[in-house]
């Protein structure tokens, strides 16, 4: 049985995803555009990358009085020119009473002669609490040589409530031992408060096993976000664990969110690091990467989106930021659905841009085009 992960990313790939990722797309939704879309629905995407086969991903969600059904089904192009499939990825979801939800989510990849093999299996239940709180056990199991499942990974959150401004996590995430029992391996404590003035103030730690089997904290991030009308402001700070078995400052970052009288919507982020490549560390903090996001509605009615990755030139740190990717997505929606094309540049050697990533993606799904940058009071 093939055992190779589904897909193949290379580095500049993996950039490229960060990229992608560190600002919401268009992509989200928000709970009042979701509350119109119709209960089935399915998205055809086809992405072509550089230094990747294009692909194409098919999605699809059917609901019913059970539950939810979503299924991933993703295509690569053949030697002969044709998509033939590669891997599928499908979850269920079952209310099972009123306060508890199960979800099964299975991943097949395929076999040397084309047919569909079980790897990977992930099952999750997310109850309700009394409380307000919120309990949720996560188990993922990965079938071996032989097509049998085995644990090799289990997550316990404990979300309580201890009053109404806040909220804490505890995540304990559990890892095979390879005797058929499973060992603490990590722990994310979350901690967040809300105050009266728009502020919104989220601690989160994560905790390694040292040496001795006990906890120690490894990393630790402090985010503030505050909002002022429709503007907002994010300040996040970010400590590692050094040689000296030390917390120290590694990096910072500030967002700043705002909204004009005509609609247009802004975002950016920059960060601080104390590492700038092609400098040698000073222990200090230096600007290290800026990220820009401009979201607008266009004449024809489609929504554009804009952004802009600046970083540093290794082979000139000291001449400051420059752009290095830029990213257009624009997406029209009618009554019969969306369509959206997203485009991705990045600078060359020569400093010119070139086209590294075109996806275009068609939905039936209607009103599936958001109008908030990030949900309000709930940072990430």
């Amino acid at each position: 049985m093939e055992s190779a992960p589904p897909v193949k990313l290379t580095c500049f790939s993996i950039v490229l995803l960060l990229f992608c990722s560190l600002i919401p797309s268009l992509g989200a939704q928000t709970s009042d555009a979701q509350a119109t879309d119709p209960k089935s629905w399915t998205t055809t995407t086809e992405s072509h990358t550089s230094d990747t086969n294009p692909m194409r991903t098919t999605e699809s969600h059917r609901q019913s009085a059970k539950g939810t059904v979503d299924s991933q089904s993703v295509e690569r192009l053949g030697p002969d020119g044709h998509y033939e499939p590669f891997y599928d990825i499908e979850k269920e979801s079952v209310q099972v009473n009123d306060t508890t939800i199960r979800t099964v989510e299975r991943t097949f990849n395929r076999d040397g002669n084309g047919q569909r093999v079980l790897t990977q299996v992930t099952e999750e239940e997310k109850q309700r609490l009394p409380s307000g709180g919120e309990k949720v056990v996560r188990t993922t199991s990965d079938a071996d040589l032989d097509g049998h499942l085995r644990f090799v990974q289990r997550e316990v959150a404990d979300t309580k409530k201890p009053s109404p401004d806040v909220q804490e996590k505890k995540t304990t995430v559990f890892l095979s031992d390879g005797m058929g029992g499973m060992v603490p391996s990590m722990q994310i404590l979350e901690h967040e408060k809300h105050s009266s003035d728009r502020t919104v103030e989220v601690h989160k730690s994560t905790l390694l096993p040292d040496g001795a089997g006990n906890w120690q904290v490894n990393e630790r991030k402090e985010s503030t976000i505050k909002e002022d009308g429709k503007d907002r402001t994010t300040e996040e700070h970010i400590f590692r664990l050094g040689p000296d078995d030390k917390l120290s400052l590694d990096s910072r970052s500030v967002g700043k969110e705002s909204e004009t009288a005509a609609g247009e919507k802004r975002n950016a982020v920059e960060t601080y690091s104390t590492y700038i490549p092609g400098s040698a560390p000073d222990g200090a903090l230096h600007l290290s990467q800026r990220i820009t996001e401009v979201k607008r509605a266009r004449s024809d009615g489609a929504q554009a989106t804009e952004q802009k990755l600046e970083q540093p030139d290794p082979g000139d740190p000291g001449a400051g930021l420059q752009v290095t990717t830029t990213n257009l997505d624009v997406v029209q929606s009618d009554a019969v659905g969306t369509r959206e094309t997203r485009t991705v540049e990045v600078r060359d050697a020569s400093g010119s841009f070139t086209v590294v990533s075109f996806d275009t993606r068609k939905s039936d799904k209607v009103h599936s085009v958001d109008v908030d940058i990030a949900p309000r009071n709930k940072p990430k």
